[in-house]
């Protein structure tokens, strides 16, 4: 399927723009949202036949310095430029790496498993939950499964109620799985969810078509656990670079504080029902 993602990107964010955001002096009544082709042609400093032939897919291989021209023409940000980027075919060597290794090392579960007192876990460039430490198990059991955060945000009931801010959640979801449509637009796996999230939500499909990017880094997360109440935390993102396509993700309470007491309470709860569902040890 030849579908012009760099066109639909393009449009998108052109429509996000007014005349203002810009500087630019609005002229004539306007019939189409946000910024006219030619305004983003006089802003990037290309022909305006030649930026229309963009957002039409007849033309795939702008330059470098075209693709700079429009980002800075769109006011892209950091992640939204690289995007732009990939879907023209420009996006440096490593970066065109599209697979994400499928098994989490031992190495990296060891990791994981010293981090007693704060969840983490490793999620696959569609979001995939491929593997968590005992205290992040504990912190997603309202999800049934808990094996995909686009799933457990836009179809899992728990999720309405286990991010406090669930839309600001969904966006950024959409956005995550948007940078990885940037690396990978035709991957099965991806077009799979998608489908799903599109069948399942109308808020996915309302989103999705905003075009926003945004790859994980860090950012506070405000969450409500039915067993521990609300926790104020923040996470910190990491490529794991042996295995491309992963990211180790940790979550942090301020210590001492509230959130950190009740992450505590929480592995203590769960380690108490994994201790029961073992039950009695046997003696030889």
């Amino acid at each position: 399927m030849d579908e012009n993602h760099l066109g639909a990107f393009l449009r998108a964010r052109r429509a996000g723009l007014t005349p203002r955001d810009v500087d630019m002096v609005s002229h004539g009544t306007r019939r189409v949202a946000g910024l006219r082709r030619e305004e983003v042609a006089v802003l990037a400093g290309v022909n305006a036949d030649y930026y229309t032939r963009l957002e039409q897919g007849r033309e795939r291989n702008p330059s470098p310095q075209v693709l700079d021209a429009l980002a800075r023409a769109l006011r892209l940000d950091g992640d939204a430029r690289t995007h732009l980027f990939r879907l023209a075919g420009g996006a440096p060597g490593p970066e065109r790496s599209v697979h994400t290794a499928a098994g989490v090392s031992p190495a990296l579960r060891q990791l994981m498993d010293g981090y007693p007192h704060t969840p983490a876990f490793v999620l696959g460039r569609t979001l995939d939950v491929l593997a968590t430490n005992a205290l992040a198990d504990a912190l997603f059991t309202p999800f049934d499964p808990a094996d995909n955060l686009a799933r457990m945000i836009f179809l899992d009931p728990a999720g309405r109620h286990f991010y406090a801010d669930w839309e600001r959640a969904a966006q950024a979801a959409v956005a995550n799985l948007r940078e990885g449509a940037g690396l990978d637009p035709d991957s099965p796996q991806l077009r799979r969810l998608v489908a799903e999230l599109t069948a399942g939500s109308p808020e996915f499909d309302r989103l999705r078509n905003a075009h926003g990017v945004r790859g994980k880094s860090r950012d506070a997360k405000d969450l409500n656990h039915p067993e521990v109440g609300p926790l104020a935390l923040t996470y910190q993102a990491f490529d794991v670079r042996d295995a491309p396509g992963q990211q180790l993700v940790i979550y942090h309470a301020e210590p001492g504080g509230p959130s950190a007491r009740a992450l505590g309470l929480l592995g203590s709860l769960h380690a108490t029902r994994r201790r029961a569902d073992a039950g009695p040890p046997t003696h030889a």
